[in-house]
């Protein structure tokens, strides 16, 4: 980020004689890097007319080949409902007759609302006058200090010129404001239902961020110092990003969020060793190779989520899950899921339990000649984990040993913020792209859990990338998170029907493979790990699905942190600490109120718990030695997006 040099900002005579300063060398700098030796000036056509530079030339060349590029990725754009991209008019529809019924009912608390409006914003104007004028006269401007204790409560506005130049103290502050008569006018709004007025909430938030001064070039200091100083070379750059973008989405805008050339699975991420001993239509099924002499004679298998790639427990030596379990001494066994195409249109929740869940185990405890295996389910991973062990209890297996759960939602009466996708106007639109394609796209998925941070994974990226025209960064995680996956389209509806909006599971039982099955009849030990900061499953929702659970022995564990790295949280790195309580699993609150803090890692703790659980120790075991021969090396093909050949399915 570029900054001023002076901490007065432009507005002092420092601040206005090194800006002047700074322009012309810039300019001086441009003008060489333009004209050498017998290089072309710009000059005087005939009639009056200033030639352009060879900079400017090519810079208008670039664009001119760009925008031919922008208008033929806009035209390949996959036509989607518009349902996908709000929420219904009802939702609008409501809001505004809670409006109109305040208005009748208490028109004096809104009049109060529009006058403090009114009054600080002439507040806000008349500053403005006062600083433009102190600036003209050479007077103080706001201190560094208070600018910097300012932009540390808002990353948006860090650069000194949203504080020391009136036009964009201006801007911020009447920004801000807005914001806060906006959000408190929804949160005044009687006669709305809480989960309508937590929708409207969330979705005026929404607005609120998409109209930050920060996202429009002519209201952004960062990127207009960028332009100046480079000539203008940075918008162009930005618009060959945007049109990178738009042409790897065919028309669908996501933003790139790291370098796409940094990383090779297999290679720089995802990298320890093993091989793919096992593979059907759903899966394969990766054998890690053992870094001790010895083994648990139980083996550990892990179901990661189909929503994204399992290598996010893998992503480089020193923060790989998968490594460090492996470390410990245990055979571990980690499903790759196949990234689906239309054919697996009518795949459902029950193939993914049969040919997935099921089938993963057979193999496991083939390979290791054990009757049992300890099972971990990851996310929407661990729903289905819950479901497998319901359905074996009812079958009378004993397939598991113990299970673990990591931020898992089981029960979905309070889903958190990930509710507001959950009515009928979101997941209608849903069901009906995912019957008309065969699959819920990568895109929408990615789109949107990441307006679920929009500043974070939306517009802060997109800035850098657009306005400033930096290329993305090299950030492993980042790029995993852009790496996703579709989902079949049967499989998609069930679950949102049938598990987040009915609920059956927590409440009434859910039918499948002939069997009723309920959140009780999961017995088999377990612990599960939740993440305090976790907004796509909040750690008391998947507190209180635990607590419905029949299992004598159970435990929680709650990392601080969220989703991702709460989960990937090594021991090495000593960043986040986590929770354990002696209180009984029933109420998160209480729980908490007892709970003890602990510096450091979940890691230990947890395998501990395994380990009692995890039988004597045998010889290492190596892939390929069981009767299921090596396919692949790990990662594996499934996650380079390889198809399913039927003819080395294996097993």
């Amino acid at each position: 980020m570029n900054k001023t040099s002076s901490p007065k900002g432009e507005g002092g005579a420092a601040g206005r004689a090194g800006a002047a300063a700074k322009a012309a060398k810039a300019a001086a700098k441009r003008k060489d890097a333009g004209g050498g030796k017998g290089a072309e000036k710009p000059g005087l056509q005939e009639g009056g007319a200033i030639a352009p530079s060879p900079e400017m030339a090519r810079n208008l060349a670039r664009i001119e080949e760009l925008s031919r590029r922008l208008i033929a990725a806009l035209s390949r754009r996959r036509p989607h409902s518009p349902a996908l991209d709000g929420p219904s008019p009802e939702l609008y529809a409501k809001a505004g007759a809670a409006l109109m019924a305040e208005w009748m009912t208490n028109p004096a608390r809104l009049i109060g609302q529009q006058v403090e409006w009114w009054g600080r914003a002439v507040q806000n104007y008349m500053e403005a006058q006062q600083a433009m004028l102190a600036a003209a006269a050479g007077g103080e401007e706001e201190s560094g200090e208070e600018a910097a204790a300012a932009a540390r409560r808002d990353r948006r506005f860090s650069h000194p010129l949203w504080y020391s130049n009136p036009y964009f103290s201006l801007l911020r502050k009447q920004y801000l404001l807005n914001a806060e008569t906006l959000e408190k006018g929804v949160d005044a709004l009687e006669g709305l239902p809480p989960p309508e007025r937590e929708r409207l909430r969330f979705f005026t938030r929404q607005i609120i961020d998409m109209m930050a001064p920060t996202n429009f070039l002519a209201t952004n200091p960062d990127a207009l110092e960028r332009a100046v100083e480079t000539g203008g070379e940075s918008l162009v750059r930005g618009l060959e990003n945007l049109v990178r973008d738009l042409e790897a989405n065919e028309g669908d805008l996501l933003v790139t969020l790291a370098d796409p050339e940094a990383f090779r699975v297999g290679e720089n991420i995802a990298g320890t060793e093993g091989a793919v001993i096992y593979r059907n239509r759903l899966f394969e099924l990766i054998q890690y190779a053992p870094r001790t002499e010895t083994v648990h004679e139980i083996p550990v298998l892990l179901f990661p989520p189909w929503i994204n790639k399992f290598y996010i427990l893998d992503l480089r030596p020193d923060n790989s899950l998968i490594r460090w379990i492996v470390d410990q001494g245990y055979t571990l066994f980690v499903v790759s899921w196949v990234n689906p195409d239309e054919t697996y249109a009518d795949v459902g929740l029950e193939d993914y339990i049969r040919e997935g869940y099921l089938e993963a185990l057979r193999v496991v405890k083939e390979v290791c000649a054990t009757d049992e295996v300890n099972a971990v389910g990851y996310c929407i991973a661990g729903t289905m984990l819950a479901l497998t062990l319901a359905l074996l209890e009812k079958r009378g297996e004993r397939s598991v040993r113990a299970a673990t759960f990591f931020t898992t939602l089981t029960d979905f009466s309070e889903p958190g913020e990930f509710a507001v996708f959950l009515e009928d106007d979101f997941v209608d639109a849903i069901e009906e792209e995912a019957k008309r394609a065969g699959v819920l796209r990568s895109y929408f998925m990615a789109r949107t859990f990441s307006y679920l941070r929009p500043n974070d994974l939306v517009y802060q990226p997109a800035i850098r990338s657009y306005m400033l025209g930096e290329p993305p960064p090299a950030f492993d995680l980042l790029y995993w998170n852009g790496d996703g996956t579709n989902l079949p389209a049967r499989m998609t509806v069930e679950y949102l029907r049938l598990l987040c909006q009915q609920n059956r599971f927590a409440e009434g039982g859910i039918e499948i493979l002939g069997e009723t099955l309920h959140i009780r009849d999961v017995k088999r030990p377990l612990t599960a790990i939740a993440c305090e900061t976790d907004h796509i499953a909040p750690w008391k929702a998947s507190f209180r699905g635990v607590a419905k659970m029949g299992a004598r022995s159970k435990s929680f564990i709650l990392s601080q942190s969220g989703h991702i790295a709460g989960i990937v949280n090594p021991p090495s790195r000593d960043k986040y600490g986590h929770y354990t309580s002696k209180a009984p699993i029933r109420d998160p609150d209480v729980w908490y109120q007892a709970a003890d803090f602990h510096p450091g890692s979940w890691w230990p703790r947890w395998e501990r718990w395994l380990r009692r659980r995890a039988g004597r120790k045998v010889a290492a075991r190596i892939p390929g030695a069981a009767g299921y021969p090596v396919l692949a090396p790990a990662p594996g093909t499934y996650v380079l997006n390889a198809k399913y050949e039927a003819s080395k399915a294996g097993g």
